[in-house]
């Protein structure tokens, strides 16, 4: 096995969040159920953009996002998803490799336009995501650079990016390039919806031994299992991963790996301004210190720190010095 030269390489959806302050009302009147993600048409996307206030624009996508933590705590790392030659394909571009991140990944030349994530944050900080995945889902296996994916320690996918055929497909080469490699898989379940459109998939992954880490939180677990006991639900995969990660909001988090069982409670927030982004940021803790030999212990305490310091303000990316963050918590 050759040295790894990069940390972690994931494939992920391409996209440009837009966040906006919304109230119960907004959301009852365009039939949009809060705190769930849901897939949108590019009809619907402009119809929501059109009426929604004023937002913040900037890069996001679940694995993009994680590397943007994993980043920002010095792991070295490298994305792979698809945007379109357009003025937010460029935005995407240039915001991850600001952050350092390697991005080469082919720009898309025909429509679809780049995908964007409409999201309306209510004053209770849930936050609703309306996606139009645009041209993310449309990244071929042939934009796949295999020697970065074989470069680097682990791959890491997000359950979002498999529901379009094309780049599941991807995803499944990419599997395949990795373990050929010597390489770990992560993988996140990303959402129920996910999960109910594809579980035989996830579950035939699992079974077959291609994941090694797994990301879920508590509906997730459940869903994937058909259980509505959690215990028993998270009995049902522990034994399949070596490692299992599950979030649990305000109630903390374990993971499990080995047979042995870890839990950590929710970091302290002051006051939660906006959720979107915390599973994102925890899998960005935790595989920062997994990656760099700490203890499973340390590593989903890094975790709730990272998630906690995202839920603190808007937007899903950290915005203050999370390696100092870290030091400071746990010495």
């Amino acid at each position: 096995m050759t040295q790894a030269r990069l940390d972690i390489v994931a494939v992920g959806n391409a996209i440009v969040d837009v966040i906006t302050q919304a109230d119960d009302a907004f959301l009852a009147s365009h039939a949009l159920a809060k705190g769930g993600m849901q897939l949108i048409d590019a009809e619907t996307a402009e119809l929501l953009y059109s009426n929604m206030g004023a937002g913040l624009e900037i890069s996001g996508g679940s694995a993009a996002n994680t590397l943007a933590g994993m980043a920002a705590l010095g792991m070295k790392c490298g994305f792979i998803g698809q945007v379109r030659d357009d003025q937010l394909g460029s935005v995407f571009a240039h915001d991850i490799r600001a952050l350092g991140i390697h991005y080469m990944t082919p720009v898309r030349t025909e429509e679809p336009p780049t995908a964007r994530c409409l999201i309306m944050v209510t004053p209770d900080a849930q936050r609703t995501m309306n996606t139009f995945l645009g041209a993310s889902q449309f990244l071929p296996a042939s934009a796949l650079d295999p020697g970065l994916i074989a470069s680097a320690r682990m791959l890491y996918l997000e359950g979002y990016l498999w529901d379009p055929e094309e780049p599941r497909a991807a995803m499944k080469s990419a599997i395949d390039i990795a373990r050929k490699a010597g390489r770990e898989v992560a993988f996140t379940l990303s959402d129920n919806f996910c999960i109910d459109r594809h579980r035989d998939d996830f579950q035939a992954l699992i079974h077959n031994g291609d994941i090694d880490v797994l990301f879920a939180n508590e509906g997730e677990i459940q869903s994937l299992n058909q259980i509505a006991d959690f215990e028993k639900a998270v009995a049902a995969t522990a034994g399949k991963v070596r490692t299992l990660v599950v979030t649990r909001s305000e109630k903390g988090a374990i993971a499990i790996q080995d047979g042995v069982r870890y839990e950590v409670f929710a970091a302290p927030v002051e006051q939660v301004i906006d959720t979107t982004g915390a599973g994102d940021l925890f899998a960005a803790g935790f595989l920062s210190g997994y990656l760099s030999g700490r203890s499973v212990e340390t590593s989903i305490a890094m975790g709730s720190i990272a998630a906690a310091e995202v839920i603190s303000h808007y937007g899903a990316r950290p915005e203050i010095d999370l390696q100092r963050l870290l030091a400071e918590k746990l010495g």
